[in-house]
């Protein structure tokens, strides 16, 4: 593949992004009820189809958009002076990713089946554990997400082909979506808070900023731009 082609596969990668963190903010917006205090409300939330679509599309199909933006950008700062760091980062970041795909996968497929039982009068399947492999690999992907997302924006922050505050938006995004969004939510409400639909739009302009300035109208290479 010549680098016209290569750099081309890498601009449409690169655009990804934002479209994969806006995905993420919409399918976050509305907040599942509180499943111990109101399994009711829960059930009927889960079992509706706006639900099933939201985190087939939103969490889902963002979460996919998002393994190739990612590597999209480690490709387009491969040679630049943080090369190294973003190759590592990108790597990373993917990797957690994949791993999130298993509890969204289980929210888009398993969560609504749960919901319509305990309407349909088996309350007994509010019990359902899930084992603690599970857990284990959400917390892996978390963790591994979160460090790569952020040292993701160090290396755009040290490139010198992106815009320096594109990486720290981008940084502050990550921050906000997982820290603040994700992980704090799951310690509280044990749903997704506003700071999460926050954490991704500011991740869908930073990411938007970088596609846009990585690839200025009238560039056709493939490397990237000073």
């Amino acid at each position: 593949m010549n680098p016209q082609d290569t750099g081309r596969w890498i601009r449409v990668g690169l655009w990804t992004l934002p479209a994969s963190w806006l995905l993420t903010a919409w399918s976050s917006l509305e907040p599942q009820p509180d499943q111990a205090a109101d399994p009711g409300a829960w059930a009927r939330f889960v079992s509706t189809d706006s639900y099933q679509v939201s985190h087939l599309i939103g969490s889902t199909g963002g979460t996919i958009l998002a393994v190739f933006g990612l590597f999209a950008l480690g490709c387009h700062l491969a040679g630049s002076r943080s090369g190294r760091l973003a190759l590592g980062a990108a790597v990373t970041a993917a990797a957690g990713t994949a791993l999130l795909l298993v509890p969204a996968v289980i929210s888009t497929f398993v969560t609504p089946a749960v919901g319509r039982a305990y309407l349909a009068g088996n309350q007994d399947v509010m019990q359902l554990e899930f084992p603690g492999s599970m857990t284990a690999a959400f917390m892996a992907g978390l963790l591994l997400a979160f460090v790569g997302t952020v040292l993701l924006g160090v290396a755009v922050w040290q490139s010198h082909v992106l815009p320096r505050w594109a990486g720290a938006v981008w940084v502050a995004g990550a921050v906000v979506f997982y820290a603040l969004g994700v992980v704090l939510g799951q310690a509280t409400t044990g749903s997704s808070l506003p700071t999460q639909s926050a954490g991704a739009a500011l991740l869908a302009v930073a990411g938007g900023w970088i596609a846009w300035r990585g690839f200025p109208q009238g560039h056709r290479g493939g490397s990237p731009v000073g």
